[in-house]
């Protein structure tokens, strides 16, 4: 509905606020989605998280290729929009029929005993170590898709067609990232893959805003995609497991907070970039991948399990 809104929408503060609450949609829709991806995982007995935001993953380039098709073949917006909406919709009710029935509120061990066990400050510190997990994995995908095109058009004075590999690289390898990303917890467990991960990105776009070159730099938007795959499921899956919270309750904070960071993240690059330049704006990156190296403490170092 907000979709054919926005297509319809004959002035741009009509688009702006269509697309307001088509994004206050999706917030309620994303915490539904996750909540009832993590009861699939418990009933599967292992990690399957990952590789359901590796649909999302997907999906987010697709829908940058019917945009950017769209744009080439001069379909106008409302007809795409409209057009794209009807089409998803009918897809998602499709797939309504294969959810799981019944609540998704068949909770963990940890969340059976809320009456016996209280949140208290802990949790509440532990919870928000999550939000700024999933905060940072935020600003790796906000540099991806707002500022990797900019920076190397414009800094590096990359073609326009290679300039776009930016973006391309960091959705990619987020998308290979979190094909991998339930073995690698599997074996390994979260912590130590979102230390690796964290380190990933922080080497990996250090060297490259460091020694900046075309080649490096895609590659080092490739890195950061690829080192914060499993960040937000993982915040996610630790955050719904939280002792002392109602069902969902940590899901649904961790969440909404995290879109703080899709919010403040390009307002803040930008603001660094007017005062000084997008290189330095970028430094968000990898600062963004040592905080999560320092945060993962608060992630379980267990492997082989999906369930508490």
């Amino acid at each position: 509905m907000f979709a054919l809104a926005a297509g319809l929408a004959p002035t741009g503060p009509l688009l702006a606020a269509a697309l307001f609450c088509a994004g206050a949609a999706d917030s309620v829709t994303d915490v539904a989605q996750n909540v009832h991806g993590l009861r699939l995982q418990r009933s599967y007995g292992r990690f399957i998280i990952n590789s359901l935001h590796a649909v999302w993953s997907s999906g987010a380039v697709l829908g940058g290729l019917f945009g950017a098709g769209a744009i080439y073949l001069g379909i106008p917006r409302a007809v795409q929009l409209t057009a794209s909406g009807v089409a998803f919709s009918a897809i998602c009710l499709v797939g309504y029929r294969f959810l799981l029935p019944g609540p998704d509120h068949d909770a963990p061990p940890a969340q059976h005993e809320l009456t016996a066990v209280r949140s208290g400050r802990r949790t509440y510190l532990v919870l928000a170590a999550l939000v700024a997990i999933a905060i940072a994995g935020a600003v790796i995908e906000d540099a991806g898709s707002s500022w990797a095109t900019l920076y190397l058009r414009d800094s590096l004075s990359a073609p326009a067609a290679i300039a776009a590999f930016g973006f391309v690289a960091v959705v990619g390898f987020q998308f290979i990232g979190r094909l991998l990303g339930d073995r690698m917890v599997d074996r390994w467990g979260q912590r130590a893959v979102a230390r690796a991960g964290g380190l990933t990105i922080a080497v990996g776009m250090g060297i490259a805003l460091a020694f900046p070159t075309v080649p490096g730099t895609i590659a080092g938007f490739a890195a950061a995609g690829f080192g914060s795959a499993t960040l937000v499921p993982a915040a996610m899956h630790a955050a719904d497991e939280l002792p002392g919270l109602r069902p969902g309750t940590g899901l649904t904070v961790l969440t909404w907070l995290m879109r703080v960071g899709f919010l403040g993240s390009p307002i803040l690059v930008g603001a660094i970039a007017d005062a000084a330049s997008l290189r330095i704006g970028l430094l968000t990156v990898p600062v963004a991948g040592l905080a999560t190296v320092l945060l993962a403490r608060v992630l379980s170092a267990r492997s082989r399990s999906a369930r508490s």
